[in-house]
């Protein structure tokens, strides 16, 4: 029975994997055959021919379900109750599925294992229980974690791996099952391949750029080897020999050797490598020996001098660099270098410039003098006129650009040479000589310039570079391949942090990167005038509530003035009150003690009985009385002593007599009591002077 187009995208889909776009592409040019669209996908050649014979039989259901018994048997060889979850497994249980709703003898796969358990084949499996494997799967700067028991397939592997990574299985390439690697195939179960328990594996798609080929095992181990090319220059005859690492690519040699020769990487012919080599070709994926003799002369020459031949240029010993490897993006660089470029190259004189030194020298041990070093040799090197560039440390010169006030602010823009790009001098002798270039340079940025020729000196930038940005400064700078220098990084802070703006390479004309500065300007302007109004909102902001906490202050002050006045008048009159008291009690002193000798001056009071006395009766001025018996002959003074021995002394009472009226105080005192007439009795009033 026919399936619909969904249905058979839904089971495509299921099996494969890959997104949709990608499935009705595979699935129209295979006219929506599904077993073929599968094999588009997944090619294995194991299974393949297995699945054909099903498809041819297709109308015979018992030989498609023999067919699927045999391939379950063999496919499992070591166990024959395994759980199919590969994608041809998968397609397996479809299949069967599709069959059922068609006939009822077929049988499913676990009808099949008992079937072949019956015949004999499952008394070979083994005895073992299912055990747990456990894969790290190394992807580039990603680990992902695989379990699965060993009684599955690597196919089954394959499929969790396409899980977790979203890479097709066609396109995995796993390292890291040694010894047994070189046999191990879909089909191989995990048990026979005696893992451990914890296992880790590289994992790369054959679709990415640095994919290693079937040798890749070998190529790893040349890539660690030293190779010595040997170089004959023609016609002049001069040799030399360079040592190269495995790794390194033909175009960094071309470059090297560019560095040494004056002779441009595009105008290099060679003889003597082997053929079919590109620009991204490592000289460990060449084939080549550790030690090669090559030969080496200008595009317009050959040994003899004459103008090659078209025969000679075509040659499979004899290759040329800019047609070496035409999809290379390294090769369009050098097509796309513009006008600017061709014009400089053409002009013998200015391309046969060598530099002199180092614009930093490999013993530069610290950040400053590199930077000295740098701008003091790019102008000895290079001349007037010439950019700007800062003197000081890479801290220094993002504190100088970025960290100000963002009306003051700047960008960064951070030059990268390396002498051994074909662009470096071009760059410098035409580029950064523009006017406009340096004018727009000097006006906008704060430009910092270094070398990144030596090692030593890239990881000195590259170090100081992460300390003071984030790390996708020292990431994107790192990652910049030595064919795309020089280059320009452009820094801005973004509200708290630096962040690259842009990276304008030395492939660029003048035109091009003069829109590129100005396009980057503008950008950074927009942000950069939302921060300003964002500070001048805030500088607001701050000002009223400064003037506020003045207004405060003033009056908490105010205040405290207040609180102070009023502590010392409190304190002032304390301090007048104890003065006060003090004086009373001083006054009350004095008159107790003149109170006492007053009374120690009183004779003894006669008695009722006694003759001669008189009864003197004082009235106090509250209206009491106090009554006392003197004689007659009493003077006049003891009267007064004992008034004041009851507290009233004389110098603040007067003694007044009833008849005749008279105030006893101011007359004689030395007189009696009989003299005044104050017996037999009398009473006298006490009065305040």
């Amino acid at each position: 029975m026919s399936e619909s187009h969904e249905d058979i995208l839904a089971s495509f889909q299921s099996i494969t994997g890959i997104d949709l776009a990608e499935a009705i592409y595979h699935l129209e040019e295979s006219n929506w055959n599904l077993l073929n669209a599968i094999h588009r996908v997944l090619p294995q050649d194991n299974i393949e021919q297995e699945f054909s014979t099903l498809s041819a039989s297709h109308t015979n259901r018992n030989a498609v379900d023999e067919g699927l018994n045999n391939l379950d048997v063999e496919s499992n060889v070591d166990e024959v109750m395994t759980v199919p979850s590969s994608p041809v497994s998968t397609f397996r249980n479809i299949y069967h599925s599709e069959s059922s709703t068609s006939s009822n003898n077929h049988h499913t796969i676990g009808d099949h294992s008992e079937s072949g358990s019956s015949s004999g084949i499952s008394s070979s499996s083994s005895s073992k229980s299912p055990r747990e494997l456990s894969f790290n799967i190394h992807l580039k700067y990603e680990i992902h974690k695989i379990k699965i028991l060993d009684t599955s397939t690597v196919a089954d592997l394959k499929a969790k791996i396409m899980s977790a990574t979203s890479i097709p299985i066609c396109r995995q390439i796993l390292t890291g099952w040694i010894p047994n690697e070189a046999n191990c195939t879909e089909s191989t179960i995990l048990r026979t391949l005696n893992l451990d328990p914890s296992n880790e594996l590289i994992l790369k798609d054959a679709n990415d750029e640095d994919f290693m080929d079937e040798d890749g095992l070998e190529t790893n181990t040349r890539a660690n080897e030293i190779f010595t090319v040997n170089i004959t220059r023609q016609p002049d005859g001069d040799k030399f020999s360079l040592q190269f690492p495995g790794r390194q690519k033909f175009l960094d040699v071309k470059t090297d050797v560019y560095t040494l020769t004056t002779i441009p990487v595009r105008h290099q012919v060679w003889t003597g490598w082997p053929d079919n080599i590109t620009n991204q070709m490592t000289l460990a994926q060449s084939g080549i020996e550790p030690v090669v003799n090559v030969v080496l002369s200008r595009a317009t020459e050959n040994p003899s001098g004459s103008q090659p031949s078209s025969a000679t240029s075509r040659s499979s010993d004899v290759i040329e660099v800019d047609n070496s490897d035409e999809n290379s993006s390294d090769d369009n660089d050098f097509q796309d270098a513009n006008d600017d470029f061709n014009e400089y190259y053409t002009d013998t004189s200015v391309a046969a410039r060598r530099p002199i030194e180092d614009l930093i020298t490999d013993e530069t041990s610290d950040e400053i003098t590199g930077s000295v070093q740098f701008v003091e040799n790019y102008i000895a090197r290079y001349g007037d006129p010439h950019p700007d560039f800062y003197r000081g440390s890479l801290q220094d010169a993002l504190n100088e650009a970025c960290y100000k006030p963002a009306r003051d602010r700047k960008l960064l823009a951070i030059y990268l040479h390396h002498d051994g790009s074909v662009l470096i001098h071009v760059f410098c002798e035409v580029l950064l000589k523009c006017d406009s270039i340096q004018q727009t340079l000097l006006h906008n940025f704060i430009l910092y310039g270094w070398d990144l020729t030596h090692e030593s000196n890239k990881n000195m930038f590259l170090s100081a570079l992460s300390a003071c940005s984030n790390p996708t400064a020292m990431i994107t700078v790192r990652n910049i391949p030595v064919n795309q220098l020089p280059a320009i990084v452009i820094i801005g802070k973004s509200r708290s942090t630096c962040e690259v703006l842009s990276v304008i390479h030395g492939n660029c004309g003048k035109d091009e990167m003069f829109n590129k500065l100005l396009e980057t300007i503008n950008m950074y302007s927009d942000q950069r005038d939302i921060e300003v109004r964002e500070e001048d909102e805030r500088a607001a902001r701050e000002a009223v509530k400064f003037e506020q906490d003045v207004a405060y202050n003033e009056s908490l002050e105010a205040d405290r003035r207040k609180e102070e006045a009023k502590l010392q008048k409190e304190r002032a009159l304390a301090n007048e009150k104890k003065r006060l008291e003090s004086e009373r009690q001083e006054i009350e002193a004095v008159r107790e003690a003149n109170r006492l000798d007053a009374e120690r001056c009183v004779p003894v009071e006669p008695p009722a009985d006694a003759k001669g006395i008189t009864k003197i009766r004082v009235r106090k001025p509250t209206g009491e009385f106090i009554l006392r018996r003197f004689t007659v002959d009493t003077k006049l003074s003891i009267l007064f002593k004992f008034i004041e021995s009851q507290g009233f002394p004389m110098d603040e009472y007067k003694v007044i007599s009833s008849f005749p009226r008279r105030d006893l105080t101011t007359v004689d005192a030395a007189e009696t009591l009989e003299h005044y007439k104050l017996c037999p009795q009398e009473t006298v009033i006490l009065e305040l002077r």
